[in-house]
């Protein structure tokens, strides 16, 4: 179970630095990094209590992370 936590903050990071160098977001690379892990963690503990999920843990992690910057607004969105 830890490593899937480990494994799951990791693949946040990653998708929230992409998110950033690609263009997909203007929040700074840190406040997308913060984003991201937020909401995988959220679904992490989601999928540890209610069993919601979407199969792999990696693929839960890259969803909620893109959902996390999707759903949360910024002030330097457009």
């Amino acid at each position: 179970m830890f490593p899937v936590l480990i494994g799951t903050v990791v693949i946040a990071g990653i998708v929230g630095y992409v998110a950033e160098k690609t263009g997909f977001t203007r929040n700074g690379y840190i406040p997308s990094i913060i984003i991201c892990v937020g909401g995988a963690f959220l679904f992490y503990f989601l999928r540890i209590m209610f069993g919601i999920g979407f199969g792999s843990p990696g693929v839960n992690a890259i969803v909620s992370s893109i959902g996390a910057l999707i759903i949360v607004p910024t002030h330097w969105r457009r």
